[in-house]
């Protein structure tokens, strides 16, 4: 008689679920590799019915991603002479010419000292804030961390305009310090309830004995918290650095020139006879880069961190 388990799940199942996680993989890339292709396509095959599958790639999108244009005459056109570079030359195709760098580097950026920049203020803040309501007594602690937690609820609509004002009195509009700040504040929430699960998880024990060994409260914490913590950290900032890099109503509402970031730019990228498909493709495909490499750097850490804790020994 062949022996069942009652928690392994059979070859039948495990097959099963298999192909529904490999499927749904598949479907919930298609939007992805979409945008990917559009890039690369030209104008003309970005808007065509039905959608080209099969296309010529091209550097178009890209080029007009970076670039500014005018038109010329044929005439001013033709004495020009020949493209110098290639780039000229798929310009050219339109009878315009480069006259400078577009501001979509500028303003990615922007988008990665905010970005990055509230996310590190989150996790620093947080962490201090979460080993404090971890390991004291702290009057109202309950209440407080609900405090904490419902700034999380509001809706950016709700307060947009009470913080336009305040910003705008304070002269932190269109600044990186008003950006960061702001999204440290929103985030500084989450960043708090997740670390206090994970210091939680964390045995007083070793503290104790770091204290008995001599060493400081503070240096119990940075030299054994911390590193028993590093998981739930990582995991963490992923979270923090995907709201503050996605984040769009407040970049709209508070920023116009120095400190906007590439959500409010990319649609505004107008093209010869409208909206340019490739070259919003393009923008939303190296917009994606920075979050997926640090996702992918931290990937160890945060399937750990989701499930850190489910298990007890």
């Amino acid at each position: 008689m062949s022996s069942y388990s009652v928690t392994e799940p059979s070859q039948k199942s495990k097959t099963v679920a298999a192909v529904l996680v490999i499927a749904y993989a598949l479907i919930t890339m298609v939007p992805l590799v979409w945008i990917i292709l559009t890039g690369f396509k030209s104008p003309a095959d970005a808007i065509s019915y039905p959608p080209k599958v099969v296309f010529d790639p091209t550097l178009e999108g890209y080029v007009n991603l970076f670039t500014t244009r005018t038109r010329v005459t044929p005439e001013d056109l033709e004495a020009l002479g020949p493209p110098e570079t290639w780039y000229d030359a798929i310009v050219r195709q339109y009878d315009m010419v480069i006259a400078g760098p577009s501001k979509f580097g500028e303003r990615f950026l922007n988008s990665i000292i905010i970005g990055f920049g509230s996310t590190f203020l989150s996790i620093f803040l947080g962490t201090l804030a979460a080993y404090a309501f971890s390991r004291f007594r702290i009057p109202l602690a309950d209440d407080l961390l609900f405090f904490i937690l419902s700034t999380r609820m509001m809706p950016p609509i709700a307060v947009a305009i009470p913080i336009f004002l305040m910003y705008r009195q304070l002269g932190l509009s269109d600044t990186h310090l008003g950006m960061i700040l702001l999204y440290t504040a929103v985030n500084i929430s989450l960043a708090v309830w997740l670390l206090k699960g994970f210091i939680d998880e964390i045995p007083r024990e070793y503290e104790e004995a770091a204290l008995i060994d001599g060493y400081t409260r503070f240096q119990a914490f940075y030299k054994v918290v911390l590193p028993q913590a590093a998981t739930g950290i990582a995991s963490t900032a992923i979270f923090c650095l995907i709201f503050a890099w996605n984040e769009y109503a407040f970049a709209v509402l508070l920023t116009s020139a120095t400190a906007q970031t590439a959500p409010p730019f990319i649609p505004t990228i107008i093209g010869v006879g409208g909206l340019d498909w490739p070259a919003v493709a393009a923008g939303a495909t190296l917009f994606l880069l920075p979050v997926m490499i640090f996702t992918i750097v931290l990937r160890k850490h945060l399937l750990r961190g989701i499930t850190f804790g489910a298990v007890r020994k």
